[in-house]
């Protein structure tokens, strides 16, 4: 790391602080395990690099009765092993237990994860079904934005030059929803080629849905909504025709591309199966018929 100042503040404040003073020569580091590849490639070539792992605010699951935070800088592993997330928010726990190895997920961070911006971030589906939000800290507040718009692009987010990304809040499921968490890869530690997170509520009574989001990863530029395939469930009590719909639709409206580890095709042809075995799991688990 010849010529590159190190710095680790122990407050957020001060992590932002560093990022005005040095703009664009600045770079964040939590757990690394992307950023330093990118340093030893040559891919990234930062004046200064500002590492997140010392800033407490910045890690811990929280709960209360208006939902969940998660501080940006929290391990994979805490979040796939927390007993809390596994009960109430399972598809996010299944979605950070997919990244890596065991020994990536004890380096790895959400916030890593969701910065990087990769259309194919295993967390990042979950967390849009879930209706996360991101909180980003700059300089003089606090914004939070839904996570569905925090991805621009590949490897874009909203985040200003200035600004960190500080926690993920997720609000109280009501009662009877449940999700679903689907990928498919080419082996276990592998990127997926497609993931799919549904997350879903009844009414009071009966298998109608009354509210359902399906979000899709690595067949867009960003990890998407399939709003019209939760159009052909909403409302509905869903019987198999209806979920074949809604999972034809999924596939309809996505935009896959050929690449060196999938075809367009065969991504599209995997999102109709994932997408209709994650309605028929999250369906069986709040309690309807699938």
């Amino acid at each position: 790391m010849k010529g590159i100042d190190y710095f680790a503040p122990p407050r957020l404040e001060e992590a932002v602080s560093l990022l005005r003073r040095y703009g664009k020569k600045a770079a964040l580091m939590a757990g690394g395990t992307d950023f330093l590849l990118r340093l030893e490639r040559g891919l990234v070539q930062p004046g200064v690099i500002v590492d997140l792992k010392k800033i407490r605010d910045l890690r811990g699951i929280k709960s209360n009765r208006a939902g969940l935070k998660i501080g940006a800088a929290t391990l994979m592993d805490e979040i796939a092993s927390s007993h809390l997330i596994q009960t109430r928010y399972g598809i996010l726990a299944k979605g950070a237990a997919a990244v890596g190895s065991i020994q990536t997920r004890n380096r790895a961070t959400l916030g890593g994860n969701l910065c990087n911006a990769s259309p194919a971030a295993d967390t990042a589906s979950p967390l849009i079904a879930l209706g996360g939000r991101a909180r980003i800290a700059g300089a003089k507040r606090v914004r939070e934005v839904p996570l569905e718009e925090f991805f621009l692009g590949p490897g874009k987010s909203c985040l200003q030059p200035n600004e960190i990304l500080k926690e993920i809040f997720i609000p109280s499921p009501v009662q009877r929803s449940a999700g679903s968490f689907q990928r498919c890869t080419r082996t276990a530690m592998d990127i997926a080629l497609v993931n799919c997170a549904v997350f879903l509520s009844l009414a009071s009574k009966g298998g109608v849905v009354q509210d359902i989001r399906i979000v899709l990863g690595a067949v867009a530029p960003t990890p998407v909504r399939v709003q019209a395939a939760e159009d052909v469930l909403r409302g509905k009590n869903p019987d198999e025709k209806t979920i074949e719909e809604a999972a034809d639709c999924a596939a309809a409206g996505v935009r896959p591309i050929d690449d060196v580890r999938s075809s367009a095709s065969y991504r599209r042809a995997m999102v109709r199966v994932l997408t209709k075995r994650a309605i028929e799991e999250a369906l069986r688990e709040a309690g309807g018929e699938a």
